[in-house]
């Protein structure tokens, strides 16, 4: 319980961007299939965890 009460905004950051990675891939995707991060659901998810991740890890305050 201690791990997510430390880690409760990365870990919002990576629900919010494994969501926006899925909903991107399913509403913009890749037409061709040749896009790296776009062209699988996962790969996309998984950058969008990534990304929220980092994004949301930002606005921690060190005590």
């Amino acid at each position: 319980m201690d791990f997510i009460l430390k880690y409760k905004l990365a870990i919002i950051g990576i629900l919010l961007g494994s969501v926006g990675g899925y909903l991107y891939y399913a509403f913009v995707g890749c037409a061709s299939g040749t896009c790296a991060i776009t062209s699988k659901p996962l790969n996309s998810t998984l950058y969008g965890a990534l990304m929220g991740g980092l994004l949301l890890n930002t606005f921690k305050k060190e005590i």
